[in-house]
This record gives structure tokens, C-alpha cells and sequence, in this order.
């Protein structure tokens, strides 16, 4: 008998296929699941002598009014919390909750356990999970929508994924950064950032669809990749520029953290910009206005974003479907880049 409850939740939901939120929701009773629906579930959990931890189920039911906002930060990386379009998100996101009535529980993928469903919903810490970033692997954020706990994400969009993932249209902005360069008269472009980085990734894949329409040379594809910080975009083309001299004229940051540290080495060692080499970062901090030369970058609507962010939250902490939605993007033209 001790064998008797051993199957899971997952397991059920995989006998029946249907999602483990759904199988969840059916031996509650929620009425937002049809009652054919839920009869049948309900039958085949009895089959497998499967009942669900009712004291955690009611625990589950008692509402915090807190959303934990976890920033997606892996070992691999030195970004941190202290990088200022992360802090935009954040701050973005903890005025739209406030407004719904939720206070902010912010934490990071490094302090958090593994499973973070378990970690911040199961334990009552907070009603549903906002990730900012899906980063290289999506494995911790794959648990969190297996178990059926509220969750949305930061990042990729366009992607194929089974949660809510609200951002910019990434491959968009790589596109609109790299045809500004090409319109500046830069040829020899380098894409500087990771393109391993799901949202990196889109941007890189714009990046290559411009220098094709323009029938700029795709083979040489100049892309140095490092991490998402100035230091890390710094040491990448301090290093480069000493192996092989000034050999592009044209640089798409990943990112205004990136971009910094480019320009931060390339005045070193007293090259143009514009006059040299064009540069394009991506996010809009507000550093971006105040650096020399200002910054051209793409601009994320953070705003925005945060508030659809916390509407596709509350529509699942209601019952209710959520859906991916792609942000607006726009080039802040400055005079980091030559102009037309």
C-alpha cells in the first residue's frame, strides 16, 4: 500500500493530456473546467488512488496579495540587479501591481530554489510569478507553467512556448539598429552581445536579415559574443581592436550596458564616434541621453509592457486564459550614429 499514491500530478495530466492546471483545477471542482471534464479527471484519479494535499490546496486558496518577481539571472552571467534596465522593469512593474492592489516580492533566480512554483506559490509567499527574462535555458520558467501556477514572462515573444511571454519584437530592433548603421554608411558592422540569449538571439536574427537586404557581405558576420554588461563589451573589444586593429565601423549592442562599454573603449584609444565607428545600443536607459556622444539605441517600452505584464497575471490569478503579447520598439536617433 505504501506505493499506492506514488503517481503525480504531472502523471495524471500526461494519462489524460490535458495541462497539470487543468487536472489540478478538476479535483478542486473549479467550474471553469466543464463537467465532463472534470468528472473524468476526478475518475481517473480515484483509479490511481491519487487525492490531492488538501491542507496545501487550502493553503493555495488564501490569497497574499503579493506577486514575486523573479530576475532571471544565471550563473553564466555577471549581469545584475544593479543594472539600470532591469531596475526600469522592476520599478515599471511594481507601480502597475501597487495600482491592482499587490505589493512587489522581488527575488533572483540565484536565491531562489529550483522550483519556484513550489518556492514562492505552494509556501503562500505570493499568488503568481512574474520572470524577467528567459535567459539561455527556460527550464525553471517550463516547471512554473507545468504546475500551473500564475506565471508571465519577460522576454521572446515571438517564440514558441506554453505561458504568456510579454516583450519587444527583438528581431524588429536588431533589424532597425543595423539598417540605421548601413544607412550611416557603415559596411562593416559587428553585432556585439550573446546570441545564445533567447532575446539576443532575435536580435542577432535581424541584425543578419538587414546586412542580407542591403547585400552586405553575410559570411563575414562579425559577431563578437559576451556577456550583457559594459565591463564584459569592454574587455571583448579592447581585445579585438589589439588582435586586429580598427577592423569595422559599425557596432549593434545587445544592449546600452553594452554599448557603454564599447564606447567606453573605443574614446580610449581615441576613435571617432560617429566619425569611426557608428553605434546603436538597445533598451533606452536614461544614461543613454546623458553619455557623450549621446546614444542612438532602441527603445523598449517598459511602461507598457509592465502594465500588460501585471493584466495577463491577474487575468490567471481569476481563472482566466493569458496570452503573449509583442511590445512596440523605436529608434532614438542620437549622435552615437552618423546621420543619413
Amino acid at each position: 500500500m505504501a506505493n499506492e499514491n506514488k503517481i503525480t500530478l504531472a502523471g495524471l495530466a500526461k494519462l489524460a493530456s490535458v495541462s497539470t492546471s487543468t487536472v489540478s483545477r478538476a479535483l478542486n471542482d473549479n467550474p471553469l473546467i466543464k463537467k465532463e471534464t472534470r468528472e473524468r479527471l476526478q475518475a481517473l484519479a480515484k483509479e490511481h488512488n491519487f487525492s490531492l494535499n488538501r491542507a496545501a490546496s487550502r493553503l493555495r486558496t488564501q490569497k497574499t496579495n503579493v506577486v514575486a518577481v523573479i530576475l532571471n539571472l544565471t550563473d553564466s552571467t555577471d549581469q545584475s540587479i544593479s543594472d539600470p534596465f532591469l531596475l526600469k522593469v522592476v520599478g515599471d512593474l511594481n507601480q502597475e501591481l501597487n495600482q491592482m492592489g499587490y505589493e512587489l516580492l522581488l527575488s533572483n533566480s540565484l536565491m531562489a530554489t529550483e522550483d519556484w512554483a513550489n518556492y514562492f506559490i505552494s509556501s503562500s509567499r505570493a499568488d503568481g510569478i512574474i520572470v524577467i527574462g528567459q535567459g539561455k535555458s527556460t527550464d525553471n520558467i517550463e516547471k512554473v507553467a507545468n504546475s500551473g501556477a500564475p506565471l508571465v514572462v519577460w522576454g521572446d515573444p515571438i517564440g514558441l512556448s506554453n505561458y504568456s511571454v510579454v516583450g519587444s519584437n527583438n528581431e524588429l530592433g536588431g533589424y532597425l539598429a543595423t539598417k540605421h548603421l548601413i544607412e550611416g554608411a557603415c559596411k562593416n558592422i559587428l553585432f556585439l552581445g550573446d546570441p545564445e540569449h533567447a532575446e539576443m538571439s532575435e536580435r542577432h536574427k535581424g541584425y543578419i536579415r538587414a546586412l542580407t537586404e542591403f547585400n552586405l557581405d553575410v559570411r563575414r558576420n562579425l559577431t563578437l559574443s559576451c556577456d550583457i554588461t559594459s565591463k564584459a563589451a569592454y574587455d571583448k573589444i579592447a581585445a579585438a581592436i589589439l588582435e586586429k586593429g580598427l577592423f569595422f565601423d559599425g557596432v549593434v549592442a545587445t544592449s546600452d550596458m553594452v554599448a557603454l562599454g564599447a564606447l567606453k573603449a573605443l574614446k580610449e584609444r581615441y576613435i571617432g564616434i560617429p566619425s569611426d565607428v557608428g553605434i546603436v545600443g538597445f533598451d533606452d536607459i536614461a544614461m543613454a541621453e546623458l553619455l557623450h556622444p549621446s546614444l542612438t539605441t532602441i527603445k523598449q517600452d517598459t511602461k507598457s509592457a509592465a502594465k500588460i505584464m501585471v493584466q495577463q497575471l491577474v487575468k490567471q490569478l481569476n481563472g482566466q486564459a493569458a496570452q503573449s503579447t509583442v511590445i512596440d520598439i523605436e529608434l532614438i536617433e542620437r549622435n552615437s550614429s552618423r546621420t543619413h
